[in-house]
């Protein structure tokens, strides 16, 4: 009777940390989209947890100094690092990106204070929900300087 009683109780405890490990692994997930993705998937992904990446486009950045509410766009770049490569480099890709007035794009909500990296042909790297409406509600935000990068290729490398 004693080897019963360990075996149920290791059985319960194997199933409660096997649960825990599931629930907190679900409920922190999230997905990293390009724009176009998460246009494709459409209501299939609204009200989950992704990260989406675009090129800002500066001129549609609007700062609500009162509610700490920064609206802007974003342009499509690809996900794929050969794709950006054969576009000449990440800082060319977002400059393409845009540029180009038939990449797909999204409007972003963030609440918080104004980025200081937050210009146009910047990368940004957003994370949060996809409303009902189309627009994205982050959470949080990243930005990439697209002059970080030009600087990157070293001059021997630039002139051949």
């Amino acid at each position: 009777m004693k080897i019963n009683k360990f075996v149920i109780g290791g059985i319960l405890i194997l199933g409660a940390v096997v649960f825990l490990i599931w629930s907190s692994t679900v409920s922190a997930s999230e997905y990293f989209y390009t724009v176009d993705e998460v246009n494709a998937k459409g209501g299939a992904v609204v009200n989950r947890n992704l990260r989406v990446s675009g090129a800002v486009l500066g001129d549609t950045i609007q700062y609500d100094a009162q509610n700490l509410t920064l609206t802007f766009e974003v342009a499509h770049v690809p996900g794929d690092q050969a794709l950006i490569e054969e576009e000449g480099g990440l800082a060319d890709a977002l400059h393409e990106a845009v540029m180009d007035p038939s990449r797909s794009r999204m409007k972003i909500v963030y609440v918080g204070p104004m980025p200081d990296l937050l210009r146009n042909e910047a990368q940004a790297i957003v994370t949060g929900q996809l409303g009902e409406d189309g627009v994205f509600h982050a959470d949080e935000l990243l930005l990439k300087c697209p002059t970080k990068y030009e600087e990157a290729v070293p001059e021997q490398a630039a002139s051949k």
